[in-house]
């Protein structure tokens, strides 16, 4: 019987509130303006679940929201994109996860994160049953909640490596502590490992982020990739090692630009297609967030993603 889903998403949902770019960071007691500051959707799984709702892919989405405003602009969100909330839990005690995000012009963004409603998730909403229903399962902010454990994500990705269903897998590390035991019994049940390199700094001590992909790839993930911001993205699997460049956009908020990348490179998988160009898809993506404000405002749909590929190459090359 087919898939009734191309991707189950489950994971870090979020309400973001994003300021447009400000000069400098408020001093003790300074107020700073911003042009404007807007609520957007976020969360590793509902960005990646709405970006390749865009791509015209069957989205589920398992999670949980809060009984309030926030958790109610979510759900309106995902369900105008197209994504299926039926395993969308509503809690009674916990407000809906939210972030502050703030730019600074010609600095990386920060973020004030309350987790919220996402430690009631555990992983176990995500059954045998449901795992039938779908091509592939994408975990998204894995490491940021204690209720998301190892035990409960290794019991998920074992059973969809029993019922042929290949397995994404991405990281939110909150602080500088010890998580290779978060990592190391999952990676060889993990088809795509997507951190990007400040995770995989935290995460192996490393600084290169080769070293980094080798090390997770000696681990047992089938194919590691890390986004480098704007130095590109490193890919490692079994026969290949890759370095890809990135497109040159006007940039103004990179919130989301990691999630986009993934569901760009999770569609080209789903499509068949080789890393080569499952990376200039995932690129792409990536390069169509920064452009607007909110994690996925400005995310290409299915025609703007082949538009622009059509007049835009990004540059990849071997570094074996």
């Amino acid at each position: 019987m087919a898939a009734q889903f191309d991707c189950i998403c489950t994971g870090v949902i979020v309400a973001d509130f994003v300021c447009s770019p400000i000069d400098h960071n408020p001093r003790p007691g300074e107020l700073v303006l911003t042009d404007r500051m807007d609520l957007t959707l976020g969360g590793c799984a509902s960005n990646v679940a709405v970006d390749l709702a865009k791509l015209e892919k069957n989205i589920d989405l398992v999670g949980r929201i809060g009984n309030d405003f926030s958790g109610e602009f979510v759900k309106n969100e995902l369900v105008n994109a197209g994504v299926n909330c039926s395993n969308l839990v509503i809690s009674q005690q916990a407000n809906t996860s939210s972030s502050f995000v703030i730019n600074c012009k010609n600095e990386d963004r920060r973020f004030i994160h309350s987790v919220g409603a996402n430690a009631e998730l555990t992983g176990n909403e995500i059954t045998k049953n449901l795992i039938a229903t779908t091509k592939s399962i994408y975990v998204g902010g894995y490491c940021l909640v204690d209720s998301l454990s190892v035990e409960n994500v290794l019991r998920i990705f074992k059973e969809a490596k029993n019922q042929n269903v290949k397995t994404f897998l991405d990281v939110v590390i909150p602080s500088n502590d010890d998580y290779w035991g978060w990592l190391e019994p999952l990676l060889p049940f993990t088809d795509y490992f997507l951190p990007n390199d400040d995770e995989g700094l935290l995460i192996t001590k490393l600084k290169d982020p080769v070293d980094q992909a080798k090390k997770f790839k000696d681990a047992g993930a089938g194919t590691v990739v890390i986004t480098c911001g704007d130095k590109g993205t490193i890919l490692i699997n079994d026969n290949q090692k890759l370095k890809a460049s990135t497109f040159a956009v006007n940039y103004i908020d990179g919130t989301g630009s990691g999630d986009a990348f993934d569901a760009g490179y999770i569609f080209g998988v789903l499509n068949n297609q080789d890393p080569y160009t499952c990376l200039s898809i995932g690129s792409a993506l990536g390069a169509s967030c920064v452009q607007s404000m909110g994690a996925t405002t400005g995310v290409f749909n299915k025609k703007q993603l082949d538009d622009f590929l059509k007049n835009h190459q990004v540059e990849i090359s071997d570094i074996s």
